[in-house]
C-alpha cells in the first residue's frame, strides 16, 4: 500500500512537472532556438513549442528593435580636440539562430563594438565635421558597426550622436570664429552693395551726359528734397553756363565768345 501511494505521488508530480518543461508559448516577436542533446534543432515559434523534457533545451530570443545607450566616450578628434560624446544605437535580431550560436551575448557584444567604433570613427573626424556634418558621421558609424555585427545575425539600423561636450576654451574659440565669420559676410555684402550702386550711378551718369536737360531736372528734384527739410541753409546749384556771362562781364569780349576763361573771385 505504501509503495502504491508513493508511485501515485511520483506520477502526480511528473504529471505536473512534465507539461511545464515540455510546453512553451512564444509571443509574436519571440523565437526559440532549440538544442537537443547539445545539437541545434533550428528556430521555432511563435506560438506553441513542444520540448522533450530533459533532452531539449530552449533559448528565447526577442526580435524587436533594441535601444542601446552608448556610455560617454572620451575621444580625441583629428585636429587634437578632446571631446566627450554620447550616442544611441538601434538594432534588432534578424537571425535568431546565429545570434545564439555565433556569439555568447549579442547585446553585450553589440554594446562593446559600438563603443570602440565610436572612438575609432570620431578620432578620424575633425571637430567642425563632428559639429556641422553629424548626419554623415552617424551614417559612417552605422555602416561600420553593422558590418561587424552582421555575422551574428544582428542588424544595426541607426546610430545617432546625442551630445558632444567640448572644453570651455574651445567653446569660446568657436564663438569668436563664428563672430568673425559673420563680420566677414557683412563686409562682403556691403562691398557687393557698393559695387552694384556704383554700377547704377555710372549708368545714370551716362544717361545724363547724353541729355543735359535731365541734369536740370535733377537739380530741381534736389531743391525740392532740400526744401522739404527744416534747414536754415540752402545750397542752390547752378550750371556754370548760366553764371559765366556775369563773371566775364568786364573781361575781354573774345573770352566771352568762347575763349578759355580763368580768374579768381574772392568771396566777401
Amino acid at each position: 500500500m505504501t509503495i502504491l501511494l508513493t508511485l501515485l505521488v511520483l506520477l502526480t508530480i511528473l504529471a505536473l512537472v512534465i507539461p511545464g518543461t515540455a510546453i512553451r508559448v512564444l509571443r509574436e516577436y519571440e523565437r526559440a532556438v532549440v538544442f537537443r542533446l547539445g545539437r541545434a534543432q533550428g528556430v521555432k515559434g511563435p506560438g506553441l513549442v513542444l520540448l522533450i523534457p530533459v533532452v531539449d533545451r530552449m533559448v528565447r530570443v526577442g526580435l524587436r528593435t533594441v535601444t542601446l545607450k552608448i556610455p560617454v566616450q572620451e575621444v580625441i578628434t583629428r585636429d587634437n580636440v578632446p571631446a566627450k560624446v554620447t550616442a544611441v544605437a538601434y538594432f534588432r535580431v534578424l537571425d535568431a539562430d546565429r545570434a545564439v550560436i555565433e556569439v555568447e551575448d549579442f547585446l553585450a557584444a553589440t554594446s562593446q563594438i559600438a563603443q570602440t567604433t565610436l572612438r575609432s570613427v570620431l578620432g578620424k573626424a575633425e571637430l567642425d565635421t563632428l559639429l556641422s556634418d553629424r548626419d554623415r558621421v552617424n551614417e559612417d558609424l552605422q555602416k561600420v558597426i553593422d558590418q561587424q555585427t552582421e555575422p551574428w545575425g544582428v542588424k544595426v539600423t541607426t546610430v545617432e550622436i546625442k551630445d558632444v561636450e567640448i572644453p570651455e576654451r574651445m567653446q569660446r574659440a568657436i564663438a569668436r570664429q563664428a563672430e568673425a565669420e559673420r563680420e566677414r559676410r557683412a563686409k562682403v555684402i556691403n562691398a557687393e552693395a557698393e559695387f552694384q550702386a556704383s554700377a547704377k550711378l555710372a549708368e545714370a551718369a551716362a544717361v545724363i551726359s547724353r541729355n543735359p536737360t535731365t541734369l536740370q531736372l535733377r537739380y530741381l528734384q534736389t531743391l525740392r528734397e532740400v526744401g522739404g527739410d527744416n534747414n536754415s541753409t540752402v545750397v542752390f546749384p547752378l550750371p556754370i553756363d548760366l553764371v559765366r556771362p556775369f563773371l566775364t562781364a568786364g573781361a575781354d569780349p573774345s573770352a566771352v565768345n568762347g575763349q578759355a576763361f580763368s580768374g579768381t573771385t574772392n568771396a566777401p
